[in-house]
């Protein structure tokens, strides 16, 4: 069984691609988490896995909180997660190998695929221009093929691009990540909304309620979806949205991508 959190699309396309692929039954996290999904009976041999996007260089606290939560009927014989980033997973493999741990089961092996970047919420962030794109999704189709294959394989130990500065950036720039720029305050919409819903739709938390103008409630994990998603442009996130770009990941051979450069 294979479970997954998405917000624009990357990790929805690897997890939908690996069940396929696998033949396994799929699970979204927010569901597993808010419809009682969380309790499942597995066979001794069952490989559970967990497929993701890296935020703040860990992964996403509704995952952790599955993981945390999730009642199996037996411990999985293959706990595994695959991890999508826009550069790099920092120490997000020991993150949720240690939160395996303390469920008393082994996280047997990770995996990361870079995918395009969105996160665009402080300066110096941005979406990736168009060529970048094409490139990335072109590579990872290839990568995800080598991960199927080691899944499928049962293949044991780590293969992710933790980058520069790892412990840093996991231990401690992501604790402030989580402390100040997770807030659902920062949001707030320019003229340009025209009220078409399209940001609570796309919520993955049902976080967001249309009522003339979007209003955000207290359960945002900043995946971003309502901003990727608004056809308008019109959802900004303090002042450091302003001018950049959008990303979706492509519902054909080309992606849904917008950038003011």
């Amino acid at each position: 069984m294979i479970f997954y959190f998405s917000g624009t699309g990357n990790s929805a396309w690897v997890a939908r691609q690996l069940a396929s692929s696998l033949h396994e039954p799929l699970y979204e996290v927010v569901s597993a988490l808010t419809d009682g999904a969380a309790s499942l009976s597995i066979d001794a041999g069952t490989s559970v896995g967990f497929v993701f996007p890296v935020y703040s260089w860990g992964p996403p606290l509704p995952v952790l909180r599955l993981l945390a939560s999730l009642r199996l009927s037996a411990a999985p014989s293959y706990l595994y997660f695959i991890c999508t980033c826009g550069d790099d997973t920092g120490k997000t493999a020991r993150v949720f190998s240690r939160a395996a741990r303390r469920r008393g089961w082994q996280c047997k092996a990770g995996f990361s695929i870079i995918l395009p970047n969105t996160y665009v919420c402080l300066p110096g962030f941005d979406v990736d221009g168009q060529e970048l794109v094409r490139t990335k999704l072109a590579k990872a189709e290839s990568r995800l093929s080598e991960v199927i294959a080691a899944v499928r394989a049962r293949q044991e130990g780590f293969d992710c691009r933790e980058g520069s500065l790892p412990w840093v950036k996991t231990y401690l720039i992501r604790p402030l990540f989580h402390r100040y720029l997770t807030s659902p305050r920062r949001f707030h919409v320019t003229e340009a909304c025209v009220g078409c819903d399209q940001c609570a739709r796309h919520c993955p938390f049902q976080n967001i309620r249309v009522e003339g103008r979007p209003r955000w409630g207290d359960r945002c994990t900043l995946c971003l979806s309502c901003y990727h998603h608004c056809p308008r442009k019109a959802i900004r996130y303090s002042v450091f949205t302003e001018g950049k770009g959008q990303y979706t990941f492509p519902r054909r051979s080309s992606p849904s991508l917008s950038s003011n450069g």
